[in-house]
């Protein structure tokens, strides 16, 4: 017989009785066969069911009865030894015996399978005191109580083996406890003082009135402490156990020993682990959440069913302690999903600090893949980085890219002021007014002084610019960049600085036209004329001096170009440059003489022979020979000299006059210029000094000489008066 669990054995159990040693008047008549000759057959209990010895844990033991209490039709039988045959054991081989059995019924078979004894002898009573019939719906197997207090004798000769007598008073043969139980109490009975006590007729339904005990009313549990149906039903316990098992720790299915279904839930939670650690902005999938959660039900429920009759191997103490530790323990999953939303918001938050990180990255790197790229180009990148520092500073200010955006800013600055550091002042100079107006696009709070402190490396990098190009003899750009210097910071000392470095410059490049040592005085001219009226066209500087300067340099050089084309023999550019000349500066002491070296060039340009010499700026003295000229032609005409003294004269038309030649000369072969009355002639008196003259005429008249120039040379001799007739020939 095995051991009965803790919870299923009375708090005081009865006196244990030594049955195996007989007691006076024990030994059984010489005509009774012995005890235990008869045929005995024990059934086994169900596998996981209730040992037919065992007693419930709820079971009160039936109190005794008196020993007086045997039913007077009882036949004792002789007590077995407590070492006979246990509940599980086999059926025995019936050993032969004295007594004539009765004839039994046939078997009958029962839905357990086995078969039914047949029906308990007449006058058999109720179930016996030490009997307590089943209770709560448990095992019909042997319930456990206080055996009563009967005689220890010998047996009864009316029967042999185990099992009741029958009506006859024979004894009789079956399943069960023997009719004179296993046990009996110290005292006087039926059977004198020290005899055995008679005992009553066993409970219907038990084995002693010749039936096998019914079925289990649910199937057993599996597992040791495993829970059937066949305990008391435990409401609070059934709760306790499903609550463990919601732990998600499988404790319920481990206080029941119930290890494939701890095992279950251990699989279940380690699977959820795996899936949700380490948090992440996701989150776990609804569908791993919505299974775990049903096979957390699942465990719970059936959990709690298990629990709901399951006889707990634990004692009294801990057993009460195990719905409140239930209870505490749904902290570990309320606690887990706590810290995992936690967890997964930290992920979250720190899922979204990273995507503003990145965003700060971008902005970084194109910042840094346009610096030293000309700012025109880059222009569009930096206002899309500048507004992506200004929106993470504004909407997100709390962020860890919020807080990088000032070490930004000052990189920013860094990179777009690069330009400047490295004195590129030309390409410094679109950055810097960049940052300079960087206060009216970007917010105040996020810039904060950043911009301030432009206005001076602006006003220097204008500065530094245009005395770069006024280097590089790129006057425009230059004086663009000075022009916008004196706008924007007018009361700078880069303004000055401007006035001294553009009035030095335009003097140092007239200083050659003014001094006359400029080797190509006309190329010279002209730069200097047009740097004078770029000079002149600077608003916000006083440089009245050095275009004065430049002006009367300019003159000079004009002259001086005039000369130096004589001379080079270019008389037609000779001729247009003291045109010019004359005609701009008519008060200027060498007009005169530049109108005799125009006149001088003309001739020249005719008869290269009067450029041999430039004609003097001064008139010579001496004798002066007259030289009367007539024009004996119908246009008028202007006649060029040019010799010791150079000059020109215009004779009107002579109405009267004809050419010479052609129909003329037919008619009137002894006509000659001028031949006739001087009176009828335009003339014109020339004092000439001594010397050789170059004379070229030109008419401008009539379209038949319009344009006609003759050139002649003549020598005036002092002492002298000489005529010089001007006229026409054609060959009609």
């Amino acid at each position: 017989m095995g051991e009965d669990p803790n919870d299923a054995r009375p708090e005081h159990a009865p006196p244990k009785l030594d049955l195996n040693k007989p007691g006076p008047g024990d030994e059984p008549p010489a005509d009774e066969p012995p005890a235990g000759s008869g045929e005995t057959v024990m059934i086994r209990p169900a596998r996981g069911g209730t040992p037919r010895d065992a007693t419930p844990a709820d079971a009160v033991p039936a109190p005794a009865p008196p020993r007086d209490a045997t039913p007077a039709d009882a036949v004792p039988v002789p007590a077995p030894p407590r070492d006979a045959t246990p509940a599980d054991a086999v059926p025995a081989e019936a050993a032969p015996s004295d007594a004539a059995p009765q004839d039994p019924a046939p078997p009958q078979a029962t839905p357990t399978g086995s078969f039914r004894l047949p029906a308990p002898a007449p006058g058999a009573g109720g179930p016996a005191p030490w009997e307590a019939p089943p209770q709560n719906g448990g095992s019909t197997g042997t319930a456990a109580s206080a055996a009563p207090a009967g005689s220890f004798g010998p047996a009864d000769s009316s029967g042999s083996g185990f099992g009741p007598a029958d009506s006859s008073g024979t004894s009789g043969s079956g399943f069960g406890p023997p009719p004179g139980g296993f046990g009996g109490g110290f005292g006087a009975g039926a059977g004198g003082p020290y005899g055995h006590g008679q005992a009553p007729a066993a409970a219907p339904g038990w084995a002693g009135a010749g039936t096998l005990p019914p079925p289990p009313s649910a199937p057993p549990g599996f597992g040791p402490g495993g829970g059937g149906g066949q305990g008391e039903s435990r409401p609070l316990q059934a709760v306790a156990v499903g609550l463990l098992n919601l732990s998600c720790l499988g404790l319920g299915y481990v206080l029941l020993r119930q290890w494939i279904g701890a095992a279950v839930c251990w699989a279940a939670t380690a699977a959820l682990l795996l899936l949700a650690l380490p948090a992440d902005a996701d989150g776990v999938p609804l569908g791993v959440l919505v299974g775990y959660g049903v096979v957390l039900l699942a465990a719970a429920a059936d959990g709690a069913r298990r629990g709901l009759r399951a006889t707990l191997s634990a004692g009294a103490a801990a057993r009460r302690l195990v719905l409140p530790l239930a209870l505490v323990l749904l902290a570990v999953p309320a606690g887990g999903a706590v810290a995992y939303g936690s967890a997964r918001d930290e992920a979250r938050e720190e899922a979204f600090q990273q995507s503003l990180l990145a965003r700060l990255a971008t902005a970084d790197a194109l910042v840094k893949a346009r610096e030293g790229v000309r700012f025109d180009l880059a222009e569009s990148d930096y206002t899309t980085a500048l507004d992506t520092y200004e929106k993470l500073a504004i909407d997100h200010p709390g962020s860890r890219a919020a807080k990088l955006v000032p070490e930004r800013l000052d990189a920013y600055v860094t990179s777009v002021s690069k330009p400047y550091t490295d004195k590129k002042y030309c390409e410094a100079v679109d950055p810097l007014k960049h940052l300079r107006e960087l206060p009216d696009t970007l917010d105040a709070k996020v810039l904060g002084d950043r911009a301030d402190g432009f206005d001076e490396p602006l006003a220097q990098s204008l500065y530094e610019c245009g005395a770069g190009e006024l280097r590089r003899e790129a006057t425009k750009p230059a004086h663009e960049a000075f022009t916008e210097l004196a706008s924007t910071f007018p009361e700078s000392v880069y303004v000055g600085q401007t006035e001294k470095l553009v009035g030095d410059g335009l003097r140092n490049a007239a200083a050659p036209l003014s001094d006359g040592s400029a080797p190509d005085p006309c190329g010279t001219t002209e730069e200097v004329r047009t740097q004078r009226s770029d000079v002149a066209a600077l608003k916000g500087y006083d440089l009245s001096g050095p275009v004065g300067d430049a002006a009367r340099a300019i003159q000079k050089g004009v002259f001086s170009c005039g000369t130096k084309q004589f001379r080079d023999e270019e008389y037609s550019d000779a001729v247009k440059t003291m045109d010019q000349y004359a005609k701009d500066y008519p008060k200027s002491p060498q007009t005169a003489h530049a109108r005799t070296i125009s006149i001088a060039a003309q001739i020249a340009d005719h008869e290269p022979a009067a450029g041999k010499k430039l004609p003097p700026s001064t008139v010579p003295g001496g004798s002066r020979m007259p030289m009367v000229v007539s024009n004996d032609g119908k246009d008028s005409v202007e006649l060029l000299y040019t010799g010791p003294v150079t000059g020109k004269i215009t004779l009107k038309a002579c109405g009267s006059c004809t050419n010479y030649g052609g129909i003329r000369e037919a008619v009137d072969p002894d006509a000659k210029p001028c031949g006739g009355s001087s009176s009828k002639y335009p003339k014109a008196t020339l004092q000439l000094p001594a010397g050789t003259y170059y004379f070229l005429q030109r008419r401008t008249g009539s379209l038949s000489s319009a344009g006609e120039t003759k050139d002649s040379k003549a020598v005036i001799e002092p002492g002298y008066t000489y005529t010089n007739c001007l006229y026409v020939t054609s060959q009609f």
